[in-house]
């Protein structure tokens, strides 16, 4: 049999069964003891999950056998343009735009020529009362991988 279901039609079909149950994510997250930015990244489709908890999602919103097949597929990750139009993940291509050349500065300079991993990385989102309107806490947590030259085989016997 050929799934004919994509990530993206079925994280359409997750976001509306959610509401129709009434759940929040943080409660899909405990239910798969997942950290909740990860799960809601997983099945809006950029994870995938194991069978155990492919099927624990799809009991929790009613969704059918395909549905948890496709959950536990190899995503292609990142977002496509109608995404990055959104306004809330336009503002973060912006702050990246605006702040990313400053954010590659101090991280050369507080660890050395490399970059912050995507993929052995951590995120959280948290709400700050501020008086002059609540402040959106963003943070990302990945470990630095340095830039290594690495010589051929044959150079270096040389």
């Amino acid at each position: 049999m050929a799934t004919t279901l994509t990530k993206t039609d079925l994280a359409q079909l997750i976001r509306l069964a959610r509401v129709r149950r009434g759940l929040s994510w943080a409660k899909i997250a405990e239910s798969i003891a997942k950290d909740p930015v990860w799960t809601v990244a997983a099945l809006l489709g950029q994870h995938p999950l194991s069978a155990g908890d492919a099927a624990t999602v799809a009991s929790l919103l009613d969704l059918d056998e395909e549905a948890a097949t496709v959950l536990q597929m190899m995503p292609y990750r990142g977002s496509d343009a109608t995404t990055a139009t959104d306004p809330t993940i336009y503002r973060f291509h912006e702050a990246l735009g605006v702040y990313g050349p400053a954010i590659k500065e101090l991280i050369g300079e507080e660890f050395g020529d490399g970059i912050m991993s995507a993929i052995n990385f951590q995120m959280s989102v948290h709400r700050r009362p501020h008086p002059d309107g609540d402040r959106v806490v963003v943070t990302f947590d990945g470990k630095f991988l340095d830039y290594a030259w690495k010589h051929s085989a044959q150079e270096v016997s040389k």
